[in-house]
């Protein structure tokens, strides 16, 4: 009934299609997303009718993340409640509860009014998406945006340049990329990560993605990578800059958004993973509006 497997550079065309009728803003949604992170979880996917499903495990727990393939209306939500009827049966025969992960607040209204007593759900605050308007990021005009512009000005100072990458400078920034984590990351999720920059770099024409270089002094300071996401949303799934370069962050943040963004209503800047530096950084750029996201476990 559910055939999961591996994801494959393949599949990009039949789960983008999926994720296109949903057309969520949250960054799991991302085909790129479901390639370069699926060692972390050890992810597998299916389609079910309609339906793309994820599953990732924690602990040899299965995980659901919310399917995508169908719109949130009436007819959308009676595929849903059939396939967790079907899920709900699978995970049994496993000897495993049902439950559903990255659930947005609109999902969780029906599914609470629909299934009752029959779960419970919790709040995943850790990875819930900050959310910034274009226009903000691209601007940063107003008081609550001082301290970036003046940050910028300092990095300004020095002589600058912020190109996208192409072939030309690809290797410059896995080199640069590579001595990044070696200088700052060496737990094993920035293992993970580091691959899921690789499979970025490998494969950036294929899966429509945008990166951006900065540089001061003729030197590469930052990288950055992202795609449109949705009908409205640009994605920022990788920004790496050296901490000891003042203003670097917020340069390329605003370079990168001024580049690929200006089209676009809203640009997601992803999760906080519950890191606080990670958490006041994301904060201080001002998010809109919050992607919250909830974990429902069937009874």
């Amino acid at each position: 009934m559910f055939d999961f497997r591996k994801i494959q550079l393949s599949d990009k065309e039949a789960v983008n299609e999926k994720l296109a009728v949903s057309d969520f803003r949250g960054c799991e949604y991302s085909f790129a997303n479901n390639m370069a992170w699926q060692r972390l979880n050890d992810t597998l996917i299916c389609f079910y009718k309609d339906l793309y499903i994820c599953c990732s495990f924690e602990d040899g727990q299965p995980y659901i993340t919310f399917p995508a393939g169908v719109k949130s209306d009436d007819s959308g939500k009676e595929k849903y409640i059939q396939l967790f009827s079907e899920l709900k049966k699978y995970m049994e025969q496993q000897g495993r509860p049902l439950i559903v992960s990255s659930v947005n607040t609109e999902n969780l209204e029906w599914i609470k009014e629909y299934y009752g007593d029959k779960i419970t759900w919790e709040y995943n605050r850790d990875g819930s998406d900050y959310i910034y308007n274009s226009s903000d990021l691209i601007n940063l005009s107003g008081k609550k945006y001082h301290g970036k512009r003046n940050h910028i000005k300092r990095f300004m100072e020095n002589a600058w340049k912020f190109e996208p990458i192409t072939s030309d400078n690809l290797d410059d920034c896995i080199l640069f990329s590579t001595q990044f984590y070696n200088n700052n990351e060496n737990d094993y999720s920035a293992i993970i990560e580091q691959y899921a920059i690789d499979l970025f770099f490998m494969n950036m024409d294929y899966l429509n993605l945008k990166g951006g270089v900065l540089k001061a002094d003729n030197r590469i300071v930052g990288i950055t990578i992202g795609e449109q996401l949705n009908s409205d949303t640009f994605v920022v799934h990788i920004e790496k800059a050296l901490a000891d370069v003042q203003g670097a962050y917020p340069m390329i943040c605003n370079q990168f958004a001024k580049a690929n963004a200006a089209e676009l209503k809203y640009i997601n800047r992803e999760e906080d993973l519950g890191l606080e530096g990670l958490r006041k950084s994301k904060l201080s750029y001002k998010p809109a509006f919050m992607v919250d996201k909830y974990t429902v476990y069937f009874k």
